[in-house]
């Protein structure tokens, strides 16, 4: 027998960080994985563990990073303690660290932000991706789990037909998805987070604003408008599964539905996947064009 493949590590390191500036406080909380992969064959195949870091020593290793350095970038955090093992641990020779975080809003009092009290909130998380290996450090950022709904301009019409094929052609229906999407970044931006918030703003401008042909094509448009709000992507991944909300037939009542009354499904769903990377011949030409950068 021979071992393929192997990593292993750490997964769901828990970490709610407090930064008080006087009054007012602010937190982050994030779920760390750490992953290895390395000069670890051996305690796979002969149980020799000399060279295994214990998982046990990757949680506290992130808890102490965490209190040192964890600040307002999840991005630079990741990087940070990614480079950390492969660099302390030699027999490391890829470190791979994954960062999902709960979003918190401050909850307001008659209007005004309160200085340390904080409500949830929704379901969609951002996260981010780091890996480092070979003396280079890559970082991806994300959001998943974005519950994203659209009551009109949205239609599919003229796909193939079969003998099994019963779903009718509509140029208006309800569009509703969970989005996840990661983009991979070419270089380090001025800031991740300013950056991660204008992909998502571009991304939600064109679902909202544009007439959707199919998931499929709302997809590219997507990831094209993400592209574009952010020089420093290279690529995006958007998975869209499309959460049918079915129009409920009130005929057998003697009522006339008129596109008012919808019944949400959770599954079975369809599931639209992609990556949108850039035309470096046409980036390339835009550039030349607007003067260079």
């Amino acid at each position: 027998m021979k071992l393929l493949h192997y990593s292993y590590g750490k997964a769901r390191v828990r970490l709610l960080k407090v930064f008080r500036n006087g009054p007012q406080h602010s937190i982050k909380e994030l779920k760390v994985t750490v992953l290895l992969q390395g000069d670890f064959e051996a305690s796979f195949t002969r149980c020799d563990n000399r060279l295994v870091v214990p998982t046990d020593t990757m949680k506290n290793t992130v808890q102490a990073l965490a209190l040192q350095h964890l600040g307002a970038e999840t991005e630079e955090f990741g990087a940070m303690v990614a480079e950390y093992f492969v660099k302390t641990h030699p027999q490391a020779a890829r470190a791979e660290v994954r960062l999902s975080e709960r979003a918190w809003q401050r909850i307001s009092i008659d209007g005004q932000p309160h200085a340390h009290s904080f409500l949830a909130g929704g379901p969609a998380r951002p996260f981010a991706q780091a890996s480092c290996a070979d003396g280079r450090t890559e970082v991806a950022s994300g959001i998943e789990d974005l519950l994203i709904l659209k009551t009109t301009q949205s239609g599919f019409e003229g796909f193939a037909k079969d003998r099994y094929t019963t779903l009718a052609e509509t140029a208006d229906r309800v569009f509703a998805t969970q989005l996840k999407a990661t983009w991979f970044y070419r270089r380090k931006p001025a800031s991740y987070s300013q950056t991660n918030g204008q992909i998502v703003q571009a991304m939600l401008g064109v679902f909202a604003g544009a007439y959707s042909p199919s998931v499929q094509a709302t997809l590219f448009q997507m990831g094209g408008a993400a592209l574009q709000a952010a020089p420093e992507v290279e690529r995006i991944t958007l998975a869209m599964p499309n959460k049918h909300c079915l129009r409920a037939d009130l005929a057998p009542l003697g009522l006339d539905n008129k596109n008012e009354l919808f019944i949400p499904t959770d599954e079975p769903h369809g599931q639209i996947e992609g990556t949108v990377g850039r035309d470096d011949r046409r980036d390339t030409e835009g550039r030349e064009g607007q003067g260079g950068d």
